[in-house]
């Protein structure tokens, strides 16, 4: 029996290549960033031959640094950044223009034109989404409008439109194809149906030719083709099987197999995902209905979605634009030199707000400042803009679904971060709970592409497979919880109408 499954995890600022055993333990691991392209303010953009490049120099590399034999590998499964948007020429492969990314704003013109008949949620009803420059569609539109002779090849069907996981299955594979996880964020498909909406893709003025078609998000799509990946044949004919959108791929890595259980990943932004069962569950408090995932012919799970664009990324931009810190967590111990913020509240609205608010008008705010405040009350302003958010998305997800969150998982970089850990369980007031395996994003994958190639037989083995290595508890009193709470309320108000 094969030994592995392995997993393509492609994010926003880097690619890894992650190999998993069966008790779901990383057995090798390979990474590389890609270059972060920024033409004008809010502009977002990647190369999407520079990702692929990277892609395959990773698999080479956790091969090596692991030992293995890629002979030992059963599958490979796809996990990736969304609504990261790529238009390709079909015949040639190479794109027409840079990947657009989720974080991207040029769309707001497109999207606040769309907004004039029926306002934002105009969509909602059909997609479980609002009108908002953080989906593909959008994007896809704006690359037909205005790359030299987009429109003329779409119209003849010369190109490709994907997410980053088309983008690399066809690539490895040739198929065209996406799962229905990365199709619920395109503003294009259709909830209750699974497949794209011809009224949706005539709004938008993009072709049914250039979508892929839309499928499980456990199934083998195709397999490894020769060329610069199959690293002189090794991973040729290796069956590509598992593709899930990054925060449904942590969902699923973290077990969350029934309805009411929830995860909340920390990365570059903040993205809590709810299952809600088998049905839609229509949100009224700014959050984003969405498929949770699709296993083979079993029906599809949906769940509701709070997005918060700027975590992690915060914390990067106190290292790299500000130069606070040398390191990313380095900045738990600058925070650690207070004993609180000092009054201040750090808003990252550096594209807008995304749940509940929807704001694309809103910008970053520091609000409180006084002369007592110190970059170590920055630091912990920092930190404790992603607790307050989290709860933002908590209490509106507990309104939408009638749930009451008994526990919260949670995964991603930032949760090693004790300061952070500790303030968030404060701030919503339940246990919060990591794994302990917390690379839950690629194992996702790894756990979709398993069950479709038969590595694992059933949900059952994947609940043995999860594990807790630590939960805390929270510790602060009602009466402050509710003052913090209410100043960040307020310092978000501040953030709105910055951009006209």
């Amino acid at each position: 029996m094969k030994k592995y499954i392995a997993s393509i995890d492609q994010g926003t600022t880097s690619t890894r290549f992650i190999i998993f055993n069966h008790a779901g333990e990383v057995v090798a691991v390979d990474q590389k960033e890609h270059k972060q392209i920024y033409p004008k303010p809010g502009w977002v953009e990647h190369d999407p031959l520079e990702i692929w490049v990277r892609t395959h120099e990773v698999m080479k590399g956790a091969l090596e640094k692991g030992s293995i034999d890629a002979s030992d590998i059963a599958a490979i499964g796809i996990t990736n950044q969304r609504e990261t948007a790529v238009v390709w020429n079909r015949h040639t492969g190479e794109p027409i223009y840079n990947a657009i990314v989720w974080q991207d704003t040029r769309t707001d013109e497109i999207c606040n034109e769309f907004a004039k008949e029926g306002g934002q949620d105009r969509l909602r009803a059909k997609t479980g989404l609002p009108l908002a420059t953080y989906f593909s569609g959008p994007k896809v539109k704006w690359i037909l409008d205005n790359v030299e002779d987009a429109r003329e090849l779409a119209d003849s069907g010369d190109l490709y439109f994907g997410n980053m996981d088309t983008w690399l299955i066809w690539n490895l594979t040739g198929a065209h194809v996406t799962d229905v996880t990365n199709a619920s964020r395109t503003l294009l498909m259709d909830l209750e149906t699974l497949d794209w909406d011809d009224n949706l893709l005539a709004l938008m003025g993009i072709p049914l030719s250039m979508m892929p078609e839309i499928r499980s998000s456990s199934e083998v799509y195709g397999h490894v083709e020769m060329g610069p990946v199959a690293l002189g044949g090794v991973f040729e004919g290796m069956p590509v099987a598992g593709d899930l959108g990054d925060q449904q791929a942590a969902l699923f890595g973290q077990t969350c197999f029934n309805a009411g259980d929830a995860k909340n990943t920390y990365g570059t932004g903040c993205f809590m995902l709810l299952n809600t069962g088998e049905k839609p569950v229509p949100s009224k408090s700014g959050l984003l209905t969405t498929l949770g995932y699709k296993i083979g012919d079993a029906p599809a799970v949906y769940a509701l979605e709070g997005s918060i664009a700027i975590t992690g990324a915060l914390v990067q931009w106190l290292r790299d634009n500000l130069g606070m810190i040398e390191k990313s967590e380095d900045v738990e111990t600058l925070a650690e030199t207070v004993e609180d913020n000092g009054g201040i509240y750090f808003v990252p609205a550096f594209s807008g707000l995304f749940a509940p608010y929807w704001r694309s008008d809103a910008r970053g705010a520091i609000v409180g400042m006084t002369r007592y405040i110190n970059k170590g009350h920055i630091a912990r302003a920092t930190l404790e803009a992603t607790a307050f958010q989290t709860k933002e998305v908590l209490d509106a997800m507990e309104k939408d679904s009638g749930v009451t969150l008994k526990a919260l998982k949670v995964d991603g970089g930032m949760v090693f971060n004790e300061t952070l850990m500790q303030f968030q369980t404060d701030m919503v007031n339940v246990p919060v709970i990591r794994p302990k395996v917390a690379e839950t994003t690629a194992l996702g994958a790894a756990y979709a592409a398993g069950l479709a190639v038969g590595f694992w037989k059933n949900f059952d083995e994947l609940r043995a497979n999860w594990g807790r290595d630590k939960e805390w508890q929270p510790e602060m009193d009602t009466e402050k919880r509710d003052d913090l709470y209410k100043g960040w309320k307020k310092a978000v108000t501040r953030t709105f109408d910055w951009v006209e």
